[in-house]
């Protein structure tokens, strides 16, 4: 394959060289690295990743090639790529393609070539910034100048459905309003396997439109972006909560609902991105690995007394999942869906069928 010279410069003004794979192009986003060594599928394909310039920690990718069956999202969201290695001929009897033809279609720029050890060894210790990749070698100040500028917005907004859209089992047994922020597919296909009809709703909805669907239960999705900056959904939040619906959140839905509750929420230093985060739960003693994507978390110390931490994270002891006792309501930061695994939390759908079972109408 003929090769392309490519460059990465970072905020701080350090600048990678490396090789172009994907759509020709230039891209601009905040950087983050996920350490996940399987799933990449996912990654590319979740919807929490927008705005952003992923790096994968683990260094080749790409083995088993394209499969749509395993995509989270319709498309990537993501601003860019970046890899030490891809493969350009995968093995697997499930492909239908190369990740590079892919990325094409999909228009997302890729980077291979780069030392990505070190890349995250800066991101981890100067924290996430912005960065921008070119075509052609970067004036740095001028770089550093317009990346100074650069913040992602609205993505709630650009990720999430537009209208209305059902999905049902065989036999339905509870109908659950799924509020899209930029839903994973496998949060809808866990409800539908537990007998759920799924109503997914836009991010745009209110409060009376979702309780006129008369849903046994209300599930706030995962997504992108600072939740601070969506204060017409908190508000909405809020005052849905007043009804008393059983509700679960994850992800971002948990931090829009300690939001909507009156908590507050902070950027994290790099954020938690791939599939081995230990999570402690305070009840019982028990740590589960899990799988994470999020760069702000709930802050501890703004929480009501009606929120309690259930979940600390057992690296760094961020709150990683709180339940409410003023309503039937919780919510955990990781993901229990998580397809490229790992799958312990899953048990917690099963938490939320009895939480609507036990309230049902």
């Amino acid at each position: 394959m003929e090769q392309h010279k490519i460059y990465l410069t970072l905020e701080n003004g350090r600048v990678f060289e490396g090789y172009a794979f994907g759509a020709a192009g230039e891209a601009t986003g905040e950087i983050v690295f996920t350490t996940g060594m399987t799933g990449y599928l996912e990654t590319l394909t979740d919807p929490s990743y927008c705005g952003q310039i992923v790096v994968q920690t683990f260094p080749l990718i790409g083995n088993y090639g394209v499969i749509p069956d395993d995509f989270e999202s319709p498309r990537p969201r993501l601003a860019a790529y970046v890899v030490r290695e891809y493969c350009e001929d995968p093995s697997n009897f499930r492909c239908q393609g190369t990740l590079d033809a892919y990325l094409k279609k999909e228009g997302v720029t890729g980077l291979w070539g780069v030392d990505t050890r070190e890349l995250t060894r800066i991101i981890r210790e100067r924290g996430v910034m912005n960065a921008k990749i070119t075509r052609t070698p970067p004036e740095v100040e001028t770089v550093r100048r317009e990346l100074a500028d650069f913040a992602v917005r609205g993505a709630v907004e650009a990720v999430s459905i537009r209208e209305e859209e059902r999905y049902a089992p065989t036999e339905v047994k509870r109908r659950v309003a799924l509020w899209d922020f930029g839903a994973k597919h496998n949060i809808r296909r866990e409800l539908v396997n537990r007998g759920c009809e799924v109503v997914c709703l836009p991010q745009s909805v209110s409060a009376e439109a979702i309780a006129a669907y008369a849903p046994d239960g209300v599930m706030l999705s995962n997504g992108p972006g600072d939740p601070a900056e969506n204060a017409g959904v908190i508000e909405e939040l809020r005052r849905l909560c007043e009804k008393k619906i059983p509700t679960f959140g994850i992800c971002l839905g948990h931090q829009l609902l300690a939001l909507s509750q009156g908590g507050k929420t902070g950027k994290l230093k790099y954020g938690h991105r791939g599939a081995n985060q230990p999570v402690k739960d305070r009840q019982t003693g028990r740590v589960y690995v899990t799988s994470q994507n999020h760069g702000y978390a709930v802050l501890p110390e703004s929480l009501p007394d009606t929120a309690q931490m259930r979940f600390v994270n057992a690296n760094d002891g961020t709150c990683e999942g709180i339940d409410y006792t003023d309503m039937p309501a919780f919510s955990v930061q990781f993901h229990p869906e998580a397809s490229g695994g790992p799958r312990d939390t899953m048990f917690l759908f099963d938490r939320f069928i009895e939480l609507m079972d036990r309230h049902k109408r």
